[in-house]
């Protein structure tokens, strides 16, 4: 499970980039129930703001500036240092996208590319660890990487976080999917998987690995309803995995894909 506690190599942040903010906050708020606020300032290209659940920070929002890429979902990291964290990415294989910068007194942040190039980031914390709600309907429960390559990337990440993986085989002959765990936490803080897809299966990105984030919601099939109303697409399911919940792989009107999941019960 994901928390709010902000230990090194776990989930934090993630934010949205998409070319038009408006009709994003408009999709997100009436598929999740999020409130959007807008930041003020900053002019056309800082356009975006924060999203909300219950009142408590569950995502940000942003304008999609950077020339040829697709709107997508940026999962943060938190880190104990990002300098060193930016030096282990390179020294493992992987590439800065963007380096090391402070945002006022909030944090620290970077954003790399594994490798194969799929995308991620982490946060150094400042005056601000976070996102304020997790594992709760309407917010992040899991963190997902499609990738042609799951040794190479649990090697990668493994250097890169310290994290440990145990496999696990998908029912019907679906793969091994690969779950983590971070450093030095028990199992029960598990907040994410591995998944090794071929390259034609990876299609949003023309083969490039990518991370989504999963969303738990209170009701799946409801969930998909309000994201076909309103210009989104299901990628995959709905559908229920033993053990973990019912859920379908979704596109939002802009081509950025996340999960929504409604969980099983606890035992």
């Amino acid at each position: 499970m994901i928390t709010t506690d902000p230990v090194p190599g776990v989930p934090c942040w993630l934010d949205l980039g998409a070319p038009d903010v408006p009709a994003a906050a408009a999709f997100y708020s009436a598929v999740l129930g999020w409130q959007y606020e807008s930041m003020e300032g900053g002019g056309e290209d800082m356009e975006g703001g924060m999203f909300r659940k219950d009142g408590k920070i569950v995502a940000g929002l942003g304008k999609l500036t950077e020339e040829g890429a697709r709107s997508a979902w940026m999962i943060y990291y938190s880190v104990a240092d990002a300098d060193a964290t930016t030096q282990a990415v390179e020294k493992a294989g992987g590439t800065v996208r963007v380096a090391p910068m402070d945002l006022d007194e909030w944090g620290r942040m970077a954003q790399f590319s594994d490798p194969l190039g799929g995308q991620f980031a982490v946060w150094q914390p400042g005056t601000n660890s976070g996102v304020e709600l997790v594992d709760a309907p309407g917010s992040l429960s899991w963190t997902e990487l499609y990738t042609t390559d799951t040794e190479g990337a649990k090697k990668f990440y493994g250097d890169v976080f310290g994290w440990r993986y145990s496999d696990m085989e998908l029912p019907g002959g679906g793969g091994t999917y690969s779950l983590i765990t971070p450093e030095g936490l028990p199992e029960e803080r598990m907040q994410g998987g591995i998944m090794g897809l071929p390259a034609e299966h990876l299609s949003l990105t023309g083969g490039k690995p990518y991370w989504h984030p999963v969303f738990d919601v209170e009701d799946c099939d409801a969930a998909l309803a309000r994201l076909t109303e309103n210009g989104g697409s299901v990628q995959m399911g709905p559908e229920d995995a033993e053990g973990i919940g019912r859920l379908a792989v979704c596109v939002d009107p802009s081509g950025a894909d996340f999960v929504v999941l409604k969980p099983a019960p606890k035992a």
